[in-house]
């Protein structure tokens, strides 16, 4: 499988696309919001002008337009200055054209403008453009009275160069910008993962065995993390040290009863009897070493098993086992009490009670189970003899070889899967009159 994109890459894409989103944002609004307020400004020059070129219009005797060879804006009278002026009187349908637009061909448009209305616009004419502004007035000078339109045009080429400088100003600022900025992402991400490489360091030392477990101190988004990946291997050294300890005890225990059959071999009216004992003998041992290898043990990555449906299957098949014996099996149990166990294990340990307590019972099996202070508590007890010393009992469970017929290969299974789930195991006697085991498993 191919290798997925690093988490330090992911984030570093994600932040450069998300920065490259917000700085083109961010840009296209401060230039297009620069490139407005230049018009304005731009507009602004042009209603200047024409207010000049209102200050020094006349009419004459006749009512025609008369204007000054000069005027305060040099550009006007400069020809092909890229500033200029025309006055249209609508009545007479005569236009006047300032000296600027001597040799040019300036592309006044032809526009009507109610008097008192400004009007701007953006002229193309003689390859070029032009920002373009008019205004219609009646104007009146003695007894005449003239509707005038005055257009003023100017080249476009400094508001486009001076929009230009401040375009490539904003981009490279807004690039460097982005560019520090990604630097600092790239800084701060490698800062905030460095306790992920720690870990994945530390993990590459427990693989190669340089070390037992992860012993850093780390932050507490990953302090769970490393917590689980712990008794993860915790857990799994555990079943490794007990299979090889089963796998070792079982050789040793099965070195006596092979020893005993080879000597039988020599007195034949003894090896049927022999043999039978001894067979038995040692399927004790196997179940009970393979027992105890097969513990899973407490895990907090087992899911939540329903302990009443596993305690109910075990007492149906109990009743056909023993039904002989038409004992009655009284189960208690919660029907939503969950409890974090592998299967099998809820099974070997609630089976051989109930099977230890079956067999020594003489009418009744009663196993409860419940909740108490945080702890699975499983209580099974019968009316049969009960234990005669319950300290021999599970003392002498620490070897095969010396155990209390019926009860020494149950209970020491159970022993043993209790203790790999940290619990706890009494033996006492019942209200029953009889034997009482009871199992406290803690939560994982």
């Amino acid at each position: 499988m191919r290798p997925a994109r690093s988490i330090r890459t992911r984030l570093l894409v994600g932040a450069a696309l998300v920065l490259l989103a917000f700085i083109a944002g961010a840009g296209l609004a401060v230039q297009r919001a620069h490139a407005d307020s230049v018009r304005a400004v731009h507009f602004g020059r042009l209603q200047t002008t024409i207010y000049l070129l209102l200050a020094r219009a006349e009419l004459d005797e006749a009512g025609a337009l008369v204007m000054p060879p000069g005027f305060a804006e040099p550009r006007l009278t400069l020809p092909q200055s890229g500033l200029y002026a025309s006055i249209r009187n609508v009545k007479r349908d005569e236009r006047w054209h300032s000296p600027s637009t001597l040799g040019a061909d300036p592309p006044f448009p032809a526009v009507q403008v109610a008097a008192g209305q400004w009007r701007h616009d953006v002229v193309q004419g003689a390859g070029r453009s032009f920002l373009a502004t008019s205004y219609g007035v009646n104007w009146a000078a003695g007894r005449h009275q003239a509707p005038l339109v005055l257009t003023v045009l100017e080249d476009s080429a400094a508001f486009e160069r001076e929009l230009a400088v401040f375009a490539r100003t904003l981009w490279t600022w807004l690039g460097g910008a982005g560019v520090l900025l990604l630097l600092a992402q790239g800084l701060l991400l490698r800062w905030g993962l460095a306790p992920l490489r720690r870990v994945a360091a530390e993990i590459h030392g427990v693989e190669s065995g340089a070390q037992g477990r992860i012993e850093g101190s780390y932050p507490r988004e990953i302090a769970a993390l490393t917590d689980n990946l712990n008794a993860l291997i915790r857990h799994e050294r555990v079943r490794q040290t007990r299979y090889q300890e089963a796998l070792s005890f079982l050789a040793h225990s099965l070195k006596t009863p092979l020893a005993v059959l080879r000597s039988a071999l020599d007195e034949p009216q003894r090896l049927p009897g022999t043999v039978r004992e001894q067979v038995d003998r040692m399927d004790d041992i196997v179940r009970h070493q393979l027992g105890r290898a097969a513990a899973q043990g407490t895990s907090r990555f087992a899911a939540p098993l329903p302990v009443a449906p596993v305690l109910q299957r075990i007492r149906d098949a109990l009743v056909k086992v023993h039904a002989e014996k038409q004992l009655t099996f009284e189960v208690e149990c919660p029907a939503d009490l969950a409890w974090r166990i592998d299967e099998g294990d809820l099974f070997e340990i609630a089976g051989n009670l109930l099977d230890n307590a079956a067999k020594w019972a003489r009418q009744r099996v009663q196993a409860r189970a419940w909740l108490e202070a945080d702890r699975l508590r499983l209580a099974v007890e019968d009316d049969g003899p009960g234990f005669t010393d319950t300290e021999a009992i599970l003392r002498l469970h620490v070897r095969m070889d010396e155990r209390v017929p019926g009860h020494g290969v149950g209970l020491a299974v159970v022993n043993e899967l209790v203790a790999s789930h940290g619990g706890e195991l009494k033996l006492s006697r019942g209200a029953l009159g009889g034997a009482r085991v009871d199992v406290a498993l803690p939560r994982p």
